[in-house]
């Protein structure tokens, strides 16, 4: 398996890629393709945290993507991303190829200067990369999840130290 950055020529396989690995997913919208190409045209975007996982024969097996997002309270406005969404080829899922990914785009997200990843993710699945609770860090989200579905992990030593608030995300993302 090979793991680089997303480049134009992967995004029809990126969109095929991502409908197929949600379409029987259960707490999918059915919407994460659409999503991916909104985000690329965003602001949020940050090219080197669209990565891809191509098999042996250069087929794009896996995709992550990471956005820039803020965590805002009354007085201040801190940068975090997002992680959303991360796609496996359904005949590559439970072969470690997510973590993979999730582990690459931290090293790289680290490597260019952020602190911390904010997601909405399965509890049992990513602790196993460090991530906890945002209601550990004092973080919320601006609509209702269940509380062990919304995950933080921190970069570096203390990265969400003192940044609570609320995750506003990019209005890609349809949520105010």
């Amino acid at each position: 398996m090979t793991i680089r950055q997303e480049e134009k020529k992967d995004y029809q396989q990126v969109f095929e890629l991502t409908e197929e690995a949600f379409r029987d997913t259960e707490q999918s919208d059915h919407q994460e393709h659409f999503l991916v190409e909104k985000l690329r045209k965003s602001e949020a975007f940050i090219p080197e945290l669209s990565l891809v996982a191509e098999d042996e024969n250069g087929k794009i097996v896996g995709h992550i993507l990471f956005t820039k997002i803020q965590i805002v309270n009354d007085s201040e406005s801190f940068e975090s991303l997002a992680l959303a969404p991360v796609s496996v080829k359904p005949e590559f899922q439970n072969q470690g190829l997510g973590g993979q990914l999730i582990r690459e785009g931290h090293r790289i997200a680290k490597e260019l200067g952020y602190q911390s990843v904010i997601l909405i993710g399965y509890e049992k699945y990513y602790p196993r990369f460090g991530y906890e609770k945002t209601s550990n860090f004092g973080i919320s989200f601006p609509f209702e999840i269940p509380e062990e579905n919304g995950m933080a992990i921190e970069l570096i030593k203390d990265g969400l130290k003192d940044k609570k608030g609320v995750v506003k995300y990019p209005k890609e993302f349809g949520i105010d």
